[in-house]
């Protein structure tokens, strides 16, 4: 890239430094700034909330991506039209007559075009011509278009209302008709041709067998008539019955009316026919398009769009102002997934899960794949949570998803790429896992003595059974207790928990010497003991978030390490909370009717700790 002496002003976001776009100017040295310093380089044009219109006219080769080089293309397109590009950075939304240059013969055709659209619409020069409105100039312009074909067209029908059926017929027959004439040209070449060019003895050996039907395609093959070197087709007798019908209407409707009644037709009369309807085909060649664009209304709404839309677009591809400044929502954006008490603001559309998910797992972001559906549609989108916890997100849980529009979506959970979401998660997780280990083992032990005793008495009733049946006599009682036998084993027990107690009393005593003040700090340090290591490794992953994979996922080219830092990221999720003012009644009529135990077991650990406190110290 060239130097410049373009003022260029940068903000700091993201954890990089991104183009300050402001003004006309910024937008017109933009191809002087050096592209490593754009945020993207390409965008795919679906999957983004963006004018789609506005972004086929942007992507000059159609390949379903706009790059740096188009976009610049674009700003240079409209600069040439302008008579001023301070109306692309004004928010307009559209352009006026007066702004359009016309000092070339494009710029003629386009305020030619503008001018014809606001005179038809009652305004004046100054006022401006909307996106709106300049779409639509082209259905004004097809509708002009095809009243002034059908105005020509009245001379053009030989037959009255009766000509456009004619025609049909007679492009239809052409086919056949010549084959019939060829044929008898051939016939009239050689007089060997005649028989070999009529239907063979074997052919119609071939079709007696067969159940025939005058539309069946064999005789549909068969020649419209008998060839022969007079060349004369008969309109009255003698026509192939898959064709006689059509030959009869052929007769009536065209033939009679144009060359006066008839029993033949030589190849003469069949030219004649057709130059008579030459007037009407070439009218009905000449039907405009409905969708082809008149003389300078393409380029019109071209620049009305670009006005509209090249600023914003800039905003979000060179640099993601909107996304980091959080003064409305990106390109990328599309919607806002409200699920497990949270509103997640960073949403993006997926194609493919798996796909997405492959790379979008280097981002180190906790993403949420959601199925959306609205009564016929269906959407993919992935969620990211970058506040509160993830103990209750899990596959198959249901949300609500609202998309740019304001529409509701039914979504459902199909898929989890965990990370760390906030330190207040990682802080209290190891206690969540050493409670969920702990619950998980004191339910698999009560289950497995719950099997146990199930088992023993199963197999009691089946064994006293079964002696009553056979009449046996019960067994000895087994024999007493040898307590020498088991003296090891209990002593063991009694040393294990002799050092438990000791430990104990150890712990104890170490934590009864402390003065009162010193109590809370022991408690925060085990707590940050235990802690810590989690915060921290949770701490780095949460530093390195980063946007690009997701994108890069969607078919983006990110350029730049655009982070998602925990003060921003927290932003982008927003967990529930009471509005301000809102009274709150703490009076549960539900809630569980708690036990004194508790309270009474901490109350006599704190009156022992006390009396050995003053035991110790006084």
């Amino acid at each position: 890239m060239s130097d410049t002496l373009h003022p260029w002003r940068f903000f700091r976001a993201g954890g990089f430094d991104q183009v300050q776009l402001d003004t006309a100017a910024d937008l017109l040295a933009l191809g002087e700034l050096d592209q490593k310093l754009w945020v993207a380089l390409s965008c795919p044009v679906k999957g983004i909330e963006f004018d789609s219109r506005s972004l086929q006219f942007i992507d000059s080769d159609n390949d379903g991506h706009v790059r740096a080089p188009e976009l610049l293309a674009a700003i240079a397109w409209a600069n040439t039209r302008l008579t001023s590009p301070e109306v692309l950075v004004q928010k307009r939304d559209g352009v006026s007559v007066s702004q359009i240059r016309d000092d070339d013969e494009p710029g003629k055709l386009i305020k030619v075009a503008a001018q014809a659209l606001a005179k038809a619409l009652g305004k004046s020069d100054a006022d401006e011509l909307s996106v709106a409105e300049t779409s639509t100039a082209q259905a004004g312009h097809a509708a002009r278009a095809l009243a002034a074909w059908e105005a020509a067209g009245a001379d053009a029908l030989p037959l009255g209302d009766a000509t456009a059926a004619a025609h049909a017929l007679v492009t239809e027959l052409d086919g056949k008709v010549q084959d019939y004439f060829t044929r008898c040209q051939l016939a009239a070449f050689d007089a060997r041709a005649g028989g070999v060019l009529n239907a063979s003895e074997d052919a119609l050996k071939a079709l007696a067998p067969a159940t025939l039907q005058t539309g069946s395609q064999a005789i549909s093959d068969l020649p419209l008539a008998y060839v022969s070197a007079e060349a004369v087709l008969p309109l009255t007798s003698g026509i192939n019955p898959a064709w006689a019908g059509r030959v009869a209407s052929l007769r009536d409707t065209i033939v009679n009316p144009l060359l006066g009644v008839q029993t033949g037709l030589s190849a003469a009369d069949w030219q004649a026919i057709k130059d008579k309807l030459s007037s009407y085909t070439t009218w009905l060649a000449a039907k405009p398009d409905p969708t082809a664009e008149g003389d300078g209304l393409r380029d019109l709404e071209k620049l009305a769009r670009y006005v509209r839309d090249l600023h914003t677009l800039a905003n979000n591809f060179v640099a993601f102002r909107n996304f980091y400044t959080r003064q409305g929502m990106a390109t990328f954006q599309i919607g806002t997934l409200y699920l497990d008490g949270r509103s997640c603001e960073l949403c993006v559309a997926v194609n493919d899960a798996a796909k997405h998910g492959a790379l979008a797992n280097l981002s180190g972001v906790c993403l949420v794949y959601c199925d959306c559906v609205r009564g016929a549609d269906k959407l993919s989108v992935a969620a990211a949570f970058t506040a509160g916890d993830s103990d209750q997100l899990m596959v198959g849980r249901n949300g609500v998803f609202y998309d740019r529009q304001g529409r509701d979506w039914d979504a459902t959970i199909t898929k989890i790429i965990d990370h760390p979401i906030s330190l207040h998660q990682a802080f209290w997780s190891p206690y969540k896992k050493a409670a969920r280990l702990v619950s998980s083992q004191l339910q698999k032990l009560a289950a497995s003595k719950a099997n146990a005793a199930d088992d023993k008495l199963a197999k009691a009733a089946v064994g006293a059974a079964e002696k009553g049946a056979k009449g046996e006599v019960a067994k000895a009682p087994p024999p007493p207790f040898d307590v020498g036998k088991f003296a090891g084993i209990f002593a063991a027990i009694g040393l294990a928990l002799g050092a438990m107690g000791t430990m104990a009393v150890s712990v104890a005593s170490g934590l009864f010497s402390l003065a009162w003040w010193q109590f809370p700090l022991v408690i925060v340090g085990l707590m940050l003991i235990i802690s810590l290591p989690s915060v921290l490794v949770a701490w780095f992953k949460l530093r390195a978030r980063n946007l690009g994979p997701i994108l890069d996922a969607n078919g983006w080219a990110i350029n730049a390490r655009a982070r998602i830092n925990i003060p921003f990221g927290t932003s982008l999720t927003q967990v529930a909370k009471l509005p301000e003012g809102a009274q709150r009644t703490l009076s549960d009529p539900y809630a569980e009717k708690s036990s004194g135990w508790p309270y009474l077991w901490v109350l006599l650990v704190l009156v022992l700790a006390v009396a050995w406190y003053l035991r110790s110290h006084v």
